[in-house]
């Protein structure tokens, strides 16, 4: 037995555990705050910067109570190793609990570069510690620091006015856990009770609850935001147009598939009757709400123009002109086919949009014919490609969210992929045909990074 656990008795323990008790306990209660806040995140399956910042926080405030217990010390005496661990924590403690201060903007809109600027120099201190052990010198440092801080962040917090509810909260807890800290850095060398775990504990109650609050409020807004995609969702979806019509000329299948709730692929029957069909097919850069509302304005523009449905230059001419400066700068490809089965004759013409294909006996044939892209230009012009329709034929119209599908190694779905499917489907209906297709296309993409739009039409006959 050595001498210092000789001279070490059971009131001696018993006396330094009454006098740790609150700090213990404090302790506990601290790093179950922080065990809380993160199986809060958890259990929500989404990163919160304020409640990640508060439960490191409080996780390493209640482990260096912990570390300056009176039990600690008689049971480890003169242990550099322990003394080194006990400076470190000391000094690490104040990083996560500016940057929270940051991320919940109390200190204004340099916040992040203040937040920096303490977390290096905090960080120095714990380098020094472990290169030079545990020095006095380092410890005056902090508490300068630490005071410098603490005052710039209530000075700081009292000028923002963009707390809303919360300044009330926030400012008492400030305040407390402040006047603490003042009081121990200051006072540290008179060896006077500490108050500083106790004005923390008001502080992070403070802290708790705007965290907690703004991260109810914001997945209600989540909800909110939710619910008016679904919206969005439903009534873009009663703007493209229900299946098209038994025809004994003409069988076409439609697929949409949209990346987000919304989408900025788009097609439409302007013609859709027993001896003609008119598809058109149309793609808006970008995705979600913007390019779901360009999409709509497509579908006016195409409406206003059915009169031209007979002629694809001149209702692609005149789709551009209209939607020519209301786009707000986001571009749309297009494409339209009309098909007469009285003439057995397409006409086809597209706007910076992928090729039209045409499978016949087996044989995948690109129909190319395109113009400007639309809302460019206002007086763009386009032409119009005329073809033979033989019975048999199937045409696919379809976004080139299909061929730039990547897989894993960012390779792209691509054009061989599709002719070689579109010949493999050839005996399918188009309905099944088109699913086997998006169903190629999603098992080569895991992950879905664009609108999936395809039309495939079956020419019949010509009787």
């Amino acid at each position: 037995m050595s001498l210092f656990e000789a001279q070490l008795t059971a009131p001696d323990v018993l006396n330094a555990f009454l006098r740790d008790e609150p700090y213990l306990f404090l302790g506990a209660a601290f790093i179950t705050v922080a065990i809380v806040s993160i199986a809060f995140c958890i259990l929500r399956r989404r990163f919160d910067a304020l409640l990640t910042c508060l439960a490191i926080f409080a996780f390493l405030y209640g482990q260096r109570l912990w570390m300056q217990t009176n039990i600690l010390r008689i049971t480890l005496p003169n242990n550099e190793f322990f003394a080194s661990l006990q400076a470190a924590l000391n000094f690490l403690v104040p990083i996560p609990a500016f940057i929270f201060f940051s991320v919940a903007g109390f200190l204004g809109r340099h916040g992040k570069k203040i937040a920096i600027a303490l977390t290096l120099l905090f960080a120095g201190l714990v380098l020094g510690v472990l290169a030079f052990g545990p020095q006095g010198w380092l410890y005056t440092i902090n508490a300068y620091l630490v005071i410098i801080a603490l005052l710039a962040v209530m000075f700081l917090s009292l000028l923002q006015t963009s707390l809303g509810r919360d300044s009330t909260a926030i400012r008492i807890g400030l305040g407390c856990f402040v006047a603490g800290g003042l009081y121990d850095n200051i006072l540290e060398n008179y060896r006077l009770p500490r108050i500083e775990p106790y004005g923390f504990a008001i502080f992070l109650a403070s802290l708790g609850y705007v965290a907690a609050r703004r991260a109810l409020s914001r997945d209600q807004q989540l909800l909110e935001i939710q619910s008016e995609l679904d919206l969005a969702r439903r009534i873009q979806i009663s703007i493209l147009p229900t299946a098209f019509p038994n025809s004994p000329a003409f069988q076409v299948a439609a697929r949409y598939v949209p990346m987000t709730s919304v989408a900025g692929d788009f097609y439409d029957f302007l013609v859709a009757d027993e001896r003609q069909a008119g598809l058109l097919i149309a793609d808006v850069s970008g995705h979600g709400v913007p390019a779901a509302l360009i999409a709509s304005m497509v579908k006016m523009a195409a409406t206003s123009q059915r009169d031209h449905a007979a002629d694809p230059q001149k209702l692609l001419t005149e789709m551009n002109a209209a939607l020519c400066g209301n786009t707000q700068s986001q571009f749309v490809t297009a494409a339209y086919v009309h098909l007469d089965a009285e003439t057995s004759q397409l006409r086809y013409s597209a706007a910076g949009h992928p090729p039209m294909l045409l499978l016949r006996a087996g044989e995948v044939t690109e129909i190319f014919e395109n113009g400007l892209i639309l809302a460019i230009l206002k007086d763009a012009s386009f032409t119009n490609a005329t073809h033979t329709l033989q019975p048999g034929d199937r045409l696919v119209l379809y976004t080139d969210g299909i061929l730039e599908a990547k897989d894993a190694h960012g390779e792209f779905f691509g054009e061989e992929q599709l002719y070689s499917t579109l010949r493999d489907t050839s005996k399918l209906s188009p309905s099944d045909a088109a699913d086997s297709i998006l169903a190629n296309v999603q098992r080569w993409a895991k992950i879905q990074d664009d609108d999936l739009t395809l039309l495939i039409c079956d020419y019949q006959t010509a009787s």
